[in-house]
Parts: C-alpha cells; sequence; structure tokens
C-alpha cells in the first residue's frame, strides 16, 4: 500500500474546493477597500492549493504569488494558470527570502491544519512590508455554534479524527485574534461569513503588520 502524503489533500481539478466559496467574495471586497487607501495590488497567497483563488486574484487586478505543501496542488496549478507564481513550499520555509516582502498576504482555511499556528503566523508577519495586511480566513468556532452541533447529534460528523485532512484547530475570533496578537499584528478585525453571524461558516481576520 503507498504512504500517504500528508499535504497532500486530494487536489483533482483546478476548480473552486470547500470551504472557499463564502469567503472569497468578502476578502475580495476587504483587499479592494485596502488598495483603494494607497497599497500595491501584490498579494501573496499562503497555502494557495490548486491555484483558484489565487486566480480570482489574478483576475481581481492582483499581481500574485503564492505556495504550496501540496505537490499535486501545484502541479495542477501551474498547468491551469501558467502565468501565477505558485511554487510547493509552507509556512515553514523563509519565504521572505525567496519572495520579498507583500503589501497583502492571504491565507484561505490554512490555519486550521497547520501543527504549529504561532509559526504560521510569524511567518505571515515576515512576509509582509511595514504597514501591510493580511487576510486570513478559517472555519467559525462559537459557544452557540458548537452548542448546535453537539444538540443534533453532529458532533462526529463535525469533528470527525478519522478524516485524513481534518482541522487541527478549531478557532474562535478570541483565539485567533490572540494568536495575531501574539505575533505582533495591530488590532485584528473578525468578520464572520456563511450564514447568519452566530452560525458562520468560517470567519475572516484582518490585520495590520506594525
Amino acid at each position: 500500500m503507498a504512504e500517504l502524503d500528508p499535504f497532500d489533500y486530494g487536489y483533482t481539478h483546478a476548480g473552486p474546493t470547500y470551504g472557499h466559496e463564502c469567503v472569497v467574495v468578502p476578502a475580495i471586497r476587504i483587499l479592494r477597500k485596502i488598495v483603494a487607501l494607497g497599497r500595491e495590488r501584490r498579494v501573496f497567497d499562503l497555502g494557495c492549493g490548486n491555484g483558484f483563488i489565487a486566480a480570482l486574484l489574478h483576475d481581481a487586478g492582483f499581481k500574485v504569488s503564492g505556495v504550496d505543501p501540496s505537490q499535486t496542488g501545484i502541479a495542477i496549478a501551474n498547468r491551469a494558470y501558467p502565468h501565477l507564481d505558485l511554487r510547493v513550499g509552507s509556512a515553514y520555509d523563509d519565504l521572505a527570502s525567496m519572495f520579498g516582502r507583500f503589501p497583502l498576504v492571504v491565507s484561505f482555511e490554512v490555519i486550521a491544519h497547520v501543527s504549529d499556528p504561532k509559526h504560521f503566523a510569524a511567518t505571515v508577519y515576515d512576509l509582509l512590508e511595514p504597514g501591510g495586511f493580511a487576510v486570513i480566513s478559517t472555519p467559525y468556532h462559537g459557544y452557540v455554534k458548537n452548542l448546535l452541533v453537539a444538540l443534533t447529534g453532529k458532533f462526529d460528523e463535525k469533528f470527525d479524527p478519522l478524516w485524513q485532512n481534518r482541522q487541527i484547530n478549531f478557532w474562535s475570533p478570541r483565539t485567533i485574534t490572540a494568536l495575531l496578537e501574539g505575533a505582533g499584528f495591530l488590532l485584528p478585525q473578525i468578520e464572520r461569513v456563511g450564514r447568519i453571524p452566530i452560525l458562520a461558516r468560517s470567519m475572516l481576520a484582518v490585520a495590520q503588520r506594525s
């Protein structure tokens, strides 16, 4: 039996994947507000997967670079979007030395899967120019939502330890704010997206480097 690659999330196409549809539109809206303040349209996509969102950002007028640890995902991305600078890599690499620094860094539905969130946040900080902005999405977890998950018998489905690519971090607005402030970011702002806020599917953390 072939050994499973822990970084291969089963990409088979260059289209949208689960969890991204509710974050893309609000994230692009936020990025456009930031560039309207005078920021350049260069953006780094940390955990770009199969390149689909990076391509959407490019179509929205941004110059995009990015990395993902999935060799399958990057191979698909390079075939589908050869005009984008997308490479195999991760938050545990010295990405600022490889790519330089950016006015904007995005990372969508990635931080829930990383084994060292503090290292991840430090990498995002290091990738940003002084005053630059990060936009990070992750599934939303709050008391009421998690209580309803348990009461409706969905706990095993939601927190299934048998799923190969399962989440290992379950973020609330308070905990992701604490992580980003601990990394040196200034007053992160949280926007809940997908469904009504109390049952939101995901949340977007917008944080500025000092």
